[in-house]
């Protein structure tokens, strides 16, 4: 498994399950040319970009290099890396046809192939070590940061805290915080913000 602190952008949802088994990272997908409207992940894609940096993975072909073309006109401060599958061409199994040029996408491309298309790049493992103990929804909940009547006004204090566009949602901050900082870091941010009581 090869841990990343970048965050790593994908075209749809069968990317990101395809990745998950070869990365442990952030994955964001766009759904397709959904990035195009869609301020809030564009808004996740730039914070990643200045944080921590992020890694494009979209397909070989000419849909692919759009969305790759506009995360990377959209991104204007940060660190952008590209990462590029070969021309395969073939159908993926759950289709019934191949796509328009007849290549494989991302989640097509046999596992090897995607983890030397990372090697390519120049990117490995990194040493950060993966949180054990992760924030989870259920602390967003317990919090107050999800699911309650103030839930939106902590999560806007939480925000601007930490500098964050105010459009994210709760899941949105979840990916965030688990880069950040550690749970009890978490837990004692938390605390502060609800004016130092437990929620």
């Amino acid at each position: 498994m090869l841990k990343l602190k970048e965050a790593v952008i994908v075209e749809g949802k069968y990317d990101k399950i395809k990745l998950s088994s070869l990365i442990d990272a952030v994955i964001i997908p766009t759904n397709g040319f959904n990035i195009f409207k869609n301020r809030e992940t564009l808004e996740l894609i730039r914070y990643f970009a200045s944080n921590t940096g992020i890694i494009i993975l979209t397909d070989s072909d000419a849909a692919g290099f759009k969305i790759r073309s506009y995360i990377k006109g959209a991104v204007k401060n940060g660190k952008i890396t590209n990462v590029y599958i070969p021309d395969i061409f073939g159908k993926e199994r759950r289709k019934t046809s191949p796509s328009k040029e007849g290549k494989l996408g991302v989640e097509g491309v046999e596992k090897e192939i995607i983890l030397e298309a990372f090697r390519k790049a120049g990117i490995f493992a990194d040493d950060t070590e993966i949180p054990s103990d992760p924030i989870t929804r259920l602390d967003l909940y317990e919090t107050g940061l999800s699911g309650g009547e103030n839930s939106s006004e902590i999560r806007k204090r939480l925000l601007l805290k930490l500098d964050l566009p105010q459009r994210l949602t709760a899941s949105g901050i979840l990916d965030i915080l688990n880069t950040l900082m550690t749970r009890q870091e978490f837990l004692a941010l938390a605390k502060e913000i609800n004016g130092g009581k437990e929620n």
